[in-house]
């Protein structure tokens, strides 16, 4: 919805959540992609996984992570609406591949081990809560799995306000 479009990525817990909120809260257009893009597909082709094959793996987030995707229709048309002036993309989707090159730049929020810990300690009912997911987080962080490689990366260990702000700069 933007005639510009930004795509803000991270591993769990980078914090891509609280800096769509906060740019909500700076009155800029921002899309929460794992709210309102995602469901559970095949990554490849976009098919839906039917609710029982999701049911049977719920308790594999390996599977979980792995077909966590974003609906490529709705980020085009999303893109294709000009109603605003800029729209921030912000969540994971283990797809980005296939719609990454809509946007005019792709930023990737990184934390270090303590703080992507203190983190996941202060979400006990989300995502990372149970110990496989936790320890899955934990391996992607450290392997930089599904994330964009040649993102603009931001420091979100910092307070959110200089975190939007360094954003905002280099959005020009």
């Amino acid at each position: 919805m933007g005639v510009r479009n930004f795509l803000i990525e991270g591993g769990s817990g980078a914090g891509k959540t609280t800096v769509a909120t906060e740019l909500e809260r700076r009155g800029f257009h921002a899309v929460h992609g794992d709210r309102l893009l995602a469901y559970q597909g095949d990554p490849e082709t976009g098919d839906r996984l039917v609710p029982a094959a999701v049911a049977r793996h719920r308790g594999d987030p390996e599977f979980i992570s792995r077909h966590h995707i974003w609906d490529v229709e709705k980020v085009k048309a999303i893109v294709a609406d000009h109603t605003s002036p800029v729209t921030f993309f912000c969540g994971g989707s283990r797809n980005f591949g296939r719609f990454i090159d809509l946007f005019d730049a792709v930023f990737v929020l990184e934390v270090d081990l303590e703080t992507l810990n203190r983190r996941l300690d202060g979400r006990p009912d989300e995502w990372g809560a149970k110990p496989a997911e936790r320890a899955l987080i934990l391996q992607q962080h450290a392997n930089r799995e599904g994330i964009p490689q040649n993102g603009i990366r931001i420091d979100a260990t910092r307070p959110i306000d200089d975190v939007v702000d360094d954003i905002l700069a280099r959005c020009g």
